[in-house]
């Protein structure tokens, strides 16, 4: 990672483990973080999301729980690659429901619409649900993997800051580990 750096912690608090995302970016923003790197609470405003990545953000960090059958709580680091690789006007616009994916379309949609440019790069640092029922509040394994998800994002911005190339990233899982600390 180089470049302007956008972390945005997404999903509905009122949703359970849907609000992995929010409470993992309020967790983040305690932590010194280098001045390109942007850390935003989008929720569930996926439009104001998409239009802020036409500012200009070489790689873009979503935080959001990510249901792929693992165990609940397990932290995944997944590399979605270019944002904005779909076809242009496949974006169905609903402030209030956008996934990740539709938000991406969209910004597909406004970068051939106004010749602005994605994110080089799409990184999610993703959490299995125990509960997306409605509820506020996260499931114990899920709130566990919060501090998971800041080492996970700090580490990407360590590496992103070292001379030479940074390691690939790649899909990786993991159950919540105890906190460690990240000098």
């Amino acid at each position: 990672m180089s470049g302007a750096v956008l972390v945005a912690g997404i999903g509905n608090v009122f949703l359970g483990d849907d609000g992995f995302g929010v409470e993992a970016v309020r967790a983040l923003s305690a932590h010194p973080l280098p001045d390109h790197v942007e850390v935003v609470d989008f929720g569930v405003r996926g439009v104001h999301l998409a239009y802020q990545l036409l500012d200009g953000y070489d790689t873009l960090v979503l935080i959001d729980a990510t249901a792929r059958g693992g165990a609940p709580g397990t932290v995944y680091l997944i590399d979605a690659g270019e944002a904005g690789d779909g076809p242009p006007g496949g974006a169905v616009l609903d402030g209030h429901h956008m996934s990740p994916d539709s938000v991406l379309a969209l910004l597909g949609t406004l970068c051939a619409g106004t010749g602005s440019t994605p994110p080089r790069r799409t990184l999610v640092v993703g959490c299995e649900p125990a509960s997306v029922e409605e509820g506020i509040g996260l499931s114990a394994p899920v709130a566990a993997a919060v501090p998971e998800a800041v080492r996970t994002v700090l580490e990407l911005v360590r590496d992103a800051q070292r001379p030479g190339p940074g390691p690939d990233a790649q899909t990786t899982a993991h159950p919540a580990r105890e906190p460690r600390r990240i000098p």
